[in-house]
């Protein structure tokens, strides 16, 4: 597939389902970084947030909405999502998904903020089973093709093309620059090639590596953001960073999140002397939002110095416990805990992005020919704060209408340009790893100490120091050697970490997620108004290398 009318950079349930709208209409090729299952999708335990219950309401789904976002969310987005909900978990059951039912219908869970059931889910592993089904499904379809190992290095941008170059009007994306990481698995080397296509979408999920603890797993380096920044399309709001109040403690765990459906289903939070704090905290308890229930626990970990709290359910019945959450039982006893009998220790990790590359429910963003989909984008629907089981209801939801964006601008005709082959000439292998080593731990520890669940002015200002020396010394190392897949994901956190913090700079108040020491209450004035920052213009690189852009800076 030399020219697909379609490329999706990310293989999770946005890019995979757009990609299974387009072959309708085109041929459509899906770059993923490692393999085609490894998304944030895969580790979705909970379900999708979606109004089937009669006692429910499409006021109430949207009620709940706009108080978890605090003033922050698209009015128009968020009803239209939360009505097309329905809609599209049918076509996911009608693809195959095999959601869980109670008696004729669905069985619907509960999650923070919500004032009803209405999460559906497929067990206690959701997201597998979508995303297990979705990845057969576009391995199958003829018109689709599934490349695994593909690291997308930067965007192809009109106005750095030879025949181009100097022309005015909207800028457009034709495409990336894509590492291709297949030889690396036996010490060979990698390979960057331009992969052009009318439309490109990015859907490569959230960016958790930033922070040194997170529930994501390893491909979320936020790539998506950093490209489509270093392009020049806006971003927006990357200030509100989602903290999951309830991460496995213990040293053998990576990233093991233990799903907000066990409060949903009756767990409460004990500090270690077993003493509950979430009834004096809030008023919906351990059902509180997300960020409500992180930073009381963040609280309590730090006036009591202690290095965890206690997720407890042991006083259900053991067996609705294991019927209920058969995965996290099981995955629990191989780390020594029995969840129907031990409280488990848990600490918050980041885990998602509020924020991402400004973009209409669609897709659409300031750069002709790129839409952005699912965790990468921010549409307006999450506001300050995501009301839990919104992420996968807003990515298959946006991928419906993205797949007729992406129609509408592959019909205009344009012929795709030729594009630059990537130069290597001048640049060598690093001799050690050792400092990207070093620069990778400093860059998610600066992040977890200083731009976390509670920050400050003065914490801000150190990290935002901190981490542009490091930036300098990262695009240094970008600029004279061989790219590796380490150096492009540790040139992307940097970056959207420095992204982070530049918004968190801009939002002088405390408001959902971004909760400050030194601006404790919401500035009215700030609701409705997002944080939004562009590129500066590209100033020319210190040796070319590519015909996209090179390092930018804030």
């Amino acid at each position: 597939m030399k020219e697909p009318d379609v490329l999706v950079l990310g293989s999770g349930i946005a890019g995979l389902s757009l990609a299974l709208e387009c072959a309708a209409w085109g041929r459509v090729l899906v770059l993923t970084k490692r393999r085609a299952e490894d998304s944030s999708t895969n580790w979705a335990q909970g379900g999708i947030a979606a109004v089937f219950d009669a006692r429910d309401s499409f006021a109430q789904h949207e009620r709940d909405t706009l108080r978890c976002g605090a003033g922050l969310c698209d009015r128009d987005v968020v009803r239209q999502v939360v009505r097309e909900g329905p809609a599209r978990v049918a076509e996911l059951e009608a693809l195959g998904v095999p959601f869980t039912r109670a008696g004729r219908g669905l069985a619907l869970g509960r999650e923070g903020g919500h004032s009803a059931r209405r999460v559906v889910h497929a067990s206690d592993f959701t997201g597998r089973a979508i995303e297990q089904v979705l990845v057969e499904r576009v391995r199958r379809h003829p018109r689709i093709r599934v490349l695994e190992d593909q690291l997308a290095v930067d965007l192809i941008l009109d106005s750095r093309l030879p025949a181009r170059r100097g022309g005015s009007g909207r800028e457009r994306v034709w495409g990336a620059y894509v590492m291709d990481c297949r030889g690396t698995r036996n010490g060979g080397p990698s390979r960057i090639r331009p992969v052009t296509a009318r439309v490109t979408v990015l859907a490569t999920g959230g960016c958790g590596k930033v922070y040194l603890y997170t529930s994501n797993p390893d491909i979320a380096t936020g790539d998506g953001i950093a490209m489509a920044y270093r392009a020049g399309a806006a971003v927006e709001n990357l200030e509100f960073v989602q903290f999951h109040p309830t991460c496995l403690y213990h040293p053998a765990a990576k990233s093991f999140l233990l799903s907000e459906a066990l409060r949903g289903e009756g767990a409460v939070l004990r500090t270690l002397d077993g003493a509950r704090f979430m009834p004096r905290t809030h008023r919906m308890a351990e059902l509180a939002p997300r960020d409500v229930v992180a930073r009381a626990i963040d609280r309590e970990m730090k006036r009591r110095g202690e290095p965890h709290v206690l997720l407890d359910i042991t006083h259900l019945p053991a067996r609705r416990v294991r019927e209920r959450f058969p995965n996290i039982h099981a995955a629990l006893l191989r780390f020594g805990f029995d969840l129907t009998r031990d409280p488990v220790p848990v600490v918050p990790a980041a885990h998602y992005m509020c924020g991402g590359v400004r973009a209409t429910l669609a897709g659409r963003t300031s750069l002709a020919g790129l839409l952005a989909l699912g965790e990468t984008a921010c549409t307006g629907l999450h506001g300050a704060n995501r009301l839990a089981s919104n992420s996968l209801l807003e990515a298959v939801v946006s991928a419906h209408h993205g797949a007729a964006e992406a129609r509408r601008q592959a019909a205009r005709g344009a012929r795709v340009p030729q594009a630059e082959p990537w130069r290597t000439k001048g640049t060598r292998p690093p001799h050690e790893t050792v400092v990207f080593d070093h620069n990778w731990d400093t860059v998610r520890r600066v992040m977890w100490d200083l731009v976390g669940i509670v920050r400050s002015d003065q914490r801000l200002a150190f990290a935002a120091r901190r981490l542009a020396l490091l930036r300098e010394e990262i695009e240094l190392d970008y600029d004279r050697l061989r790219l590796s897949r380490d150096l492009v994901e540790l040139r992307n956190i940097a970056l959207v970490g420095s992204l982070i913090v530049a918004c968190a700079r801009r939002r002088r108040e405390s408001r959902g997620l971004h909760d400050m020491l030194d601006h404790p209450r919401s500035d009215p004035r700030r609701a409705g108004r997002p944080t939004v920052l562009r590129a500066p213009a590209h100033a020319p690189p210190r040796r070319r290398r590519l015909a996209a852009p090179g390092g930018v800076g804030l």
